[in-house]
């Protein structure tokens, strides 16, 4: 990797053209049109983030996925410098709300542990990119915010227990593991709008964790309308046999849409489903392709950029 070849390097030790990660942010030009690549060589970055609206097509690449770390601890129910209590987006470790967003080779973290909503990272801009990223928390790590927001996920790994993967955007997950950590717990939490087409997507990825036997569902609808379909993942035994949860609602099971296409493994077990699940046909299974569910955008195209 050719660090000359970044607009800005980012490093603790003074070696670079900023130490932290906000600053470089800060240095984007405004609604640039060209993409602005950053680089961060490895080191915890203990900094609440933001990638404002304004910043677009910003690139973060750090030097190692799990040498290069993004973190920070706040918690729903903390109280800020003001002393009212923080939500749950407050408690967000990192806010992406620029369009073209793309990280590489990152992890982003939040600490806080075992003490309720404490989301790694919240984004909100369209046509979000990360590849071979880390996203490591306890509940809600992964806010997937934007109500029109399209996000890409490639190779990536996201941890959690409690509704870590959760939001109204429509988002594509390819080739990750999804790792599932505590006693029991819910793997997503969509709530996709009514009038939004798709939710999530898992395409090729591994549904793993230390979690006890028959412990994790694979979703709950936070909104009626939540959309949520895995298709060629392996599952793993911690996933239970029903699969989905209605959140207590049994209205919701007239309106939510949860799915599944070819899946594999011990957590695999369509004939204990929940009746108002759906094991879709060849048919069916048509419509969940990366480029039907993210609309016509290509986020490979990015990605291939970045290799050559």
């Amino acid at each position: 990797m050719q660090v000359e070849s970044f607009d800005f390097v980012v490093a603790r030790d003074e070696s670079g053209d900023f130490e932290s990660v906000q600053a470089a942010i800060d240095a984007v030009p405004d609604f640039r049109d060209a993409e602005t690549t950053i680089f961060l060589e490895s080191g915890t970055y203990e900094e609440k983030l933001v990638v404002p609206t304004s910043k677009t097509n910003v690139t973060l690449v750090g030097e190692d996925p799990e040498e290069t770390i993004l973190t920070y601890d706040d918690y729903n129910g903390e109280a800020n410098r003001f002393g009212e209590e923080m939500g749950t987006t407050e408690s967000s470790s990192c806010f992406l709300f620029g369009d073209d967003f793309t990280a590489r080779d990152l992890t982003f973290q939040n600490t806080a542990g075992a003490v309720g909503q404490a989301v790694a990272v919240r984004v909100d801009g369209d046509r979000a990119v990360f590849e071979n990223c880390r996203f490591l928390g306890h509940q809600d790590t992964l806010y997937t915010h934007g109500e029109d927001s399209r996000q890409y996920y490639r190779d990536c790994y996201v941890e959690g227990r409690v509704d870590f993967i959760f939001g109204w955007s429509t988002a594509v997950f390819e080739d990750c593991e999804i790792f599932c950590t505590g006693d029991k717990g819910y793997v997503t939490a969509a709530s996709t709008t009514e009038d939004t087409d798709y939710g999530y997507l898992f395409r090729n990825c591994e549904i793993t964790g230390d979690a006890p036997e028959n412990s994790f569902y694979l979703g709950r609808p936070w909104r009626p309308y939540a959309q949520t379909v895995f298709a060629h993942c392996y599952l793993g035994e911690h996933v239970r046999p029903e699969g989905w949860h209605n959140w207590r609602d049994p209205d919701k099971e007239e309106t939510a849409f949860y799915a599944e296409y070819e899946n594999e493994g011990p957590g695999f077990t369509p004939d204990e489903r929940v009746d108002w699940a759906h094991q879709l046909t060849d048919e069916e299974a048509t419509e969940y392709t990366r480029e039907t569910v993210l609309d016509g955008w290509d986020p490979l195209e990015r990605l291939a950029d970045a290799d050559d």
